[in-house]
């Protein structure tokens, strides 16, 4: 994500130097004819669950895989399987549009350079800011490709003769038979036709490995995984007890949050209550606000995922809206005064302050 960069510079005229001048771009969001529009964040929070969805298929002989092979529990029909490998959080930040305020340039202001995002979130005065925005997991599928043999490539001509689907099967066990006595006959030195040298030997039972499994699909049946991301994106305003966030299957992955196919994951929130207290002096000279850059001295609430009968994740983060708004003086923007400022884009708050004074 490329952030919007809004450059405001303020040229005193010299032969009128009551009046101050303001280089004004093409209009932007953010702009407005007394100065710049900027939004404090809400703190959202992304939710992100990687899941495996693994899809079986049943082998052509797959009814005779226990009569010829003795195998048990083989697959008989095509089905998938889901579960839940693992679920993080990230948080981020969005424009709160209920916070709005204004920088107004001013002739008596050494505030030349605001930065705003996109969504027009205030990043820095005077300085400039990368968001990473980009870097968050997004809804992805990604198919886990494994190298699987062709099962048609290994059956001999005599299989594909054979009269009946039960017969194929049987020339089929066989085979995997006569592979399985080769391969013991190879490893004993006993076989008819022995390799000169181990690398060769390695190379034979390799090919018997292969043609075994190749064959074996035959009747056991294959399966693919895919790995599957899913994003949800809550914005937290107050303590969630248990909420659900989506239904899971396992045989049908994430449904709806009233599809009884599946049981619900939830999601918890709860303020620390980690905000310092506001000393107060009561003889204090009010300010005027209006003139004050605002920023956010955010609170860390704590988030968590879970069922009835397992916790996934818990983690705290510091929250926006669970904090409250504060004001940094106009004085350190005046023309004595040269301040940078950057904010941190997820919670608003402070993240550097640097004050110059170029008369000192």
């Amino acid at each position: 994500m490329k952030q919007k960069l809004l450059s405001i510079a303020l040229l005193l005229a010299s032969i009128t130097p009551c009046v101050a001048q303001t280089e004004v771009t093409t209009y932007q969001p953010g702009i407005t004819e007394d100065g710049i529009t900027y939004f404090l964040p809400n703190t959202q929070i992304r939710i992100v669950v990687t899941a495996t969805k693994t899809h079986f298929e049943p082998g052509e002989f797959c009814n005779y895989a226990e009569r010829f092979l003795r195998l048990k529990n083989v697959t008989l029909t095509a089905y998938d399987l889901w579960q839940i490998e693992n679920i993080k959080l990230y948080s981020f930040g969005t424009a709160n549009k209920g916070q709005a305020y204004s920088i107004k340039m001013k002739q008596k202001t050494s505030a030349p350079l605001v930065s705003l995002s996109p969504d027009g979130r205030l990043l820095a005065i005077n300085d400039k800011v990368t968001l990473t925005d980009d870097n968050l997991p997004t809804t992805s599928v990604t198919r886990n490709e494994s190298k699987k043999q062709n099962a048609e490539d290994f059956k001999t001509e005599e299989i594909l003769s054979a009269g009946s689907t039960e017969k194929m099967a049987e020339l089929t066990a066989n085979e995997i038979y006569d592979i399985r006595e080769n391969r013991g006959l190879l490893t004993k030195g006993q076989a008819d036709f022995m390799p000169k040298d181990g690398e060769q030997l390695k190379l034979m039972l390799a090919n018997l490995d292969t043609q075994e499994e190749g064959l074996l699909q035959l009747f056991r049946g294959t399966s693919n995984k895919e790995t599957h991301v899913l994003a949800f994106d809550i914005t937290p305003t107050q303590d969630v007890e248990k909420q659900v966030l989506f239904n899971f299957s396992k045989y049908l992955g994430v449904v709806d949050n009233d599809d009884p196919a599946g049981t619900p994951v939830y999601f918890s929130v709860k303020d620390l209550k980690t905000l310092p207290a506001v000393n107060v002096n009561p003889n204090a000279k009010a300010k005027k606000e209006s003139e004050d850059l605002r920023y956010i001295v955010p609170s860390r609430a704590e988030i968590k995922v879970f069922t009835d009968n397992k916790e996934f994740v818990s983690q705290s983060f510091p929250m926006a809206q669970f904090g409250r708004v504060e004001h940094l003086g106009g004085e350190l923007f005046n023309k004595k005064n040269t301040t940078s400022v950057q904010l941190n884009p997820t919670t608003g708050g402070i993240y550097k302050i640097k004050a110059e004074n170029p008369d000192k």
